[in-house]
């Protein structure tokens, strides 16, 4: 316990069998390092890279060392204030370079002891202080340079480099066992000084974004590091730092979830198999409620490119813990607040990238947990977005076709909340058929674009939902007789919006007897044409169905039932 330093002193106090007691000898041994640091700032550094030298030599898995570093932990907490940046960077260097993975639990305890004490006691470090934190997020078998202890880089320079590979595998596997006991206590060193230091949390959001792996790293440490993000959240600090912790968190979905393309999902024209995969099995009758993430799963399974399954594990596994941290924010009554954060990175992050997948899916589940209140705003705010003017096109189209396939695909939603919501979107494509009649300009699909994607989003919507909306009586007047003469309109939705959308839509509703024209109509040429292309755009906008399907396979769980 420190002894080989304090038997220098001639003066050390003994117990009766020879041995100085705890308290005396960390007393003494603080006194030591005292001086040591005192004469390091006069040039001598004699005791003071001795004390250096004991620190980086200790060995983990030597009880014997252990103990003696943790007890010299324990004598320099004592001496924080004596601890110069100018004068003691080594010092610095080589306690923070310690990994609490690799730590005894004797010396983590003195080793957070310490860094806690020195953020309380010496502003300058507070930085420092909260960046080892944030490093000790990933164990150092994730390799990455600034994580790696000294402790490792030593086993790895004593590997060939033909098996180092397996070194970090095995590392890998010891240091996740310790995984639960290890962030514990990080995030509770963590809370201690943000509990003391009033400007901890909002330093320590920067920390934490600079030290965020790198989306290709492995599945693993991105998961890991994300958890602890969202741990974070959950806690005090957030109610700080959380609304950008989650947005943040967000923002590196979306950076993966666009890695993965469609096409190499879903080989054939999704245009083409839309209905099958999506209304397969339900009768004429049947109110198609949708169920995200049961249609297509076997597609996902052909998968065979390696680099895309691996980028989908790894995005698979993200989603899962993302939420399950929502589920606890629920649990915890923190919807309302998580759900205005998740709103607002969905407008500035998700509603903006063209056909994401997967990231979306968190405003899906929290609309689920909360359909009344999340559910109906939600709604709400895609309306607006489409009716709006203050929306480029391509942002309004977007905000429709979410809109379409969140009222399909949502059980959860009210079939109120559905027949209000198509009363307000087939309320605008009749007022835009009565102001195209005064401009009497020539047609050209490209123009009326958004037009074209309101009226398809309430031919989907239909298609999915009219066994439910034919019970609500004012239906009928009130949202199918303006909407059969928006389709009989010569702007002529019915020949440009996507053929296997409209072709659905005529068979339901002639099924349901909704059109007393329309019924009968025969749409001719329903392969799609070269107005439906240009209505859609390069993007193809008019093809995009952000809630169907879910492919991602452990997260789907948590999609599989309405909440």
């Amino acid at each position: 316990m420190g002894l080989e330093l304090v038997s220098e002193c001639p003066s050390s106090p003994l117990m009766s069998d020879g041995y100085a007691s705890d308290s005396d000898t960390l007393s003494i041994l603080g006194l030591w390092i005292r001086n040591a640091l005192n004469s390091a700032t006069e040039s001598d550094f004699t005791k003071y890279m001795e004390l250096v030298r004991k620190i980086n030599d200790a060995e983990p898995g030597n009880s014997e060392e252990e103990e003696s570093l943790a007890f010299t932990l324990r004598a320099l907490s004592q001496t924080t204030s004596s601890i110069s940046r100018d004068h003691h960077l080594a010092l610095i260097s080589s306690i923070f370079s310690i990994s609490i993975w690799n730590c005894a639990r004797v010396v983590a305890d003195s080793l957070l002891e310490f860094i806690i004490n020195l953020a309380l006691a010496n502003g300058g470090f507070v930085d420092e202080c909260l960046d080892m934190l944030v490093r000790n997020f990933l164990p150092p078998a994730c390799g990455l340079s600034h994580v790696v202890d000294s402790f490792t880089r030593r086993l790895m320079g004593q590997t060939n480099i033909a098996n180092q590979h397996e070194l970090l595998s095995k590392l890998m596997h010891q240091q996740l066992q310790r995984k639960e006991e290890v962030l514990d206590l990080v995030h509770s060193a963590l809370h201690k000084i943000a509990s003391l230091v009033p400007t901890a949390s909002l330093r320590l959001l920067p920390i934490i974004f600079n030290r965020m792996p790198h989306r290709v790293l492995l599945r693993d440490w991105n998961v890991l590091f994300v958890d602890n993000m969202l741990r974070l959240h959950r806690s005090a600090i957030g109610e700080f730092i959380g609304n950008k912790l989650l947005m943040a968190v967000v923002d590196r979905l979306i950076e993966i979830d666009v890695e993965i393309g469609w096409e190499d999902i879903l080989q054939d024209d999704p245009s083409k198999v839309l209905f099958d995969i999506e209304l397969e099995g339900f009768e004429e009758n049947d109110e198609c409620h949708g169920k995200p993430g049961i249609e297509a799963s076997h597609h996902f399974r052909d998968a065979s490119k390696h680099s895309l399954a691996d980028v989908a594990e790894k995005m698979d596994c993200l989603m899962e813990v993302t939420f399950e941290h929502l589920r606890l924010c629920y649990t915890e009554n923190h919807v309302d607040k998580v759900f205005e954060t998740l709103l607002q990175s969905f407008q500035t992050t998700v509603l903006g990238t063209y056909k994401s997948k997967f990231t979306q899916f968190l405003l899906f589940y929290m609309c689920s947990l909360d359909p009344e209140n999340c559910g109906a705003k939600f709604a709400c705010l895609l309306v607006d977005i489409f009716v709006g003017k203050n929306h480029p096109p391509n942002t309004r189209m977007s905000a429709v076709a979410y809109l379409a396939s969140y009222l399909s695909r949502g059980r959860f939603v009210s079939s109120s909340l559905v027949a209000s919501t198509l009363k307000r979107l087939v309320d605008w494509c009749s007022e835009y058929c009565k102001i195209q009649d005064e401009l009497r300009k020539p047609l050209n699909p490209a123009t009326h674009r958004v037009f074209y994607s309101g009226c398809q989003a309430v031919m989907y919507v239909v298609c999915f939902r009219i066994g439910a909306i034919m019970e609500i009586p004012y239906l009928k007047s009130h949202i199918f007789r303006p909407l059969e003469s928006v389709l009989h309109h010569s702007l002529n939705p019915l020949k440009v919006c996507l053929p296997s959308i409209v072709e659905e839509f005529l068979r339901r509703t002639k099924v349901a007897d909704v059109f007393t024209s329309l019924a009968t109509a025969i749409v001719q040429n329903l392969l799609e044409s070269e107005n439906s292309r240009t209505f859609g755009g390069v993007e193809r906008l008019d093809m995009f169905f952000p809630f169907d399907p879910y492919l991602l396979k452990r997260s789907e769980r948590y999609l599989c039932s309405p909440i």
